[in-house]
């Protein structure tokens, strides 16, 4: 057992830990708290597995991460409203069903990841990530002209959505389910990355010409983990709405790709829970400073310019003693 492993396993307990005792204490703010943190590194996992798998800078994951937040948002405001989704060619019902809701967030987010993954991974280097961006941006402000679902102002869910067997209004119940979730996807990324197609999705992102010359096809490697990765955001998105009984434009805005983005470098590019130390560190870090002043990410910028100089493993990498290797 290797130190990042218990670091790993430390992590994930203290996830676990932390509302177990502000339920105990009768501290719901807390547990809320756990549960963003829970939600945003689902988010990143989904991220950190197109970037440190695949190489694949994506400025604009927010759009995977929006999408999944308005599938969400449409589902339910039509169940709270009793009127149809749609009535030609076929009836299409709202729904308060989570399960029913995250699988159309999935499936949404993932044909999304499809067609703009097909299209930017035509490109590499500074034009993906741009193009990335731009598709970000589009959906963005597509979003804020969209008035049937709030424009601007973004659309309210009076209550949260259910769970087959569960009270999805106490705090704790709803953290059990991310958690859950969260556990489930880190071991699909562990099982993911020591695959065959995770040790070809490696073999390409190191030397592509080596990977064809035995033949296979890069271009459908980094489409396929683009696909599932956007379809983990989504599902991310999906929650983190849920828990705000909220969904709005900036869901979908380039900040929310950077915040993505500062998780896992933060926690550390390409560490299974990389992106749950980030995520963690960010909503510490918010809360902690949040109240002194206003501009608090002025020290949120210099500690992410201490990992990126001093610290490129990462929070993981520092404290397991080594750094990713990439070569």
């Amino acid at each position: 057992m290797t130190r990042e492993t218990v670091i790993n396993g430390l992590l994930a307990l203290l996830l676990l830990g932390v509302p177990l005792w502000a339920y105990l204490a009768d501290e719901p703010f807390l547990i809320t708290l756990a549960t963003k943190v829970a939600i945003l590194a689902l988010a990143g996992v989904g991220l950190n597995i197109a970037l440190g798998q695949g190489g694949l800078v994506s400025l604009g994951h927010a759009a995977f991460f929006g999408i999944g937040g308005y599938a969400m948002g449409i589902l339910a405001s039509h169940a709270q409203s009793y009127t149809p989704l749609a009535e030609w060619p076929w009836t299409i019902e709202g729904s308060n069903s989570m399960p029913v809701i995250w699988i159309t967030a999935v499936v949404t987010s993932a044909l999304a990841a499809l067609v703009i993954g097909a299209l930017s991974l035509r490109t590499s280097g500074v034009y993906f990530i741009m193009i990335t961006l731009a598709f970000g941006q589009m959906l963005y402000y597509f979003a804020i002209s969209w008035p049937a679902y709030g424009g601007e102002d973004g659309l309210s869910i009076y209550v949260r959505n259910g769970f087959p067997g569960l009270n999805t209004l106490d705090p704790i119940q709803f953290f059990a389910i991310t958690y859950v979730i969260l556990i489930a996807t880190l071991f699909f990324a562990a099982r993911l990355t020591r695959s065959p197609f995770g040790l070809a999705l490696n073999a390409a992102r190191q030397t592509s010409e080596r990977v064809e010359t035995v033949g296979i096809v890069p271009y459908q490697l980094r489409l396929t983990v683009f696909v599932i990765s956007g379809a983990i955001t989504g599902l991310a998105g999906a929650l983190f709405a849920d828990l705000n009984r909220f969904v709005s434009p900036s869901m979908l805005s380039w900040h929310t790709s950077g915040e993505l983005m500062i998780f896992i470098i933060l926690g550390g590019t390409a560490r299974l829970f990389g992106p749950l130390a980030g995520a963690a560190a960010f909503i510490v870090l918010e809360q902690m400073l949040g109240g002194l002043s206003d501009y608090w990410h002025i020290h949120l910028g210099l500690l992410l310019l201490v990992v990126v100089l001093f610290a490129r493993g990462g929070i993981i990498g520092t404290l397991a003693g080594e750094e990713v290797r990439h070569d």
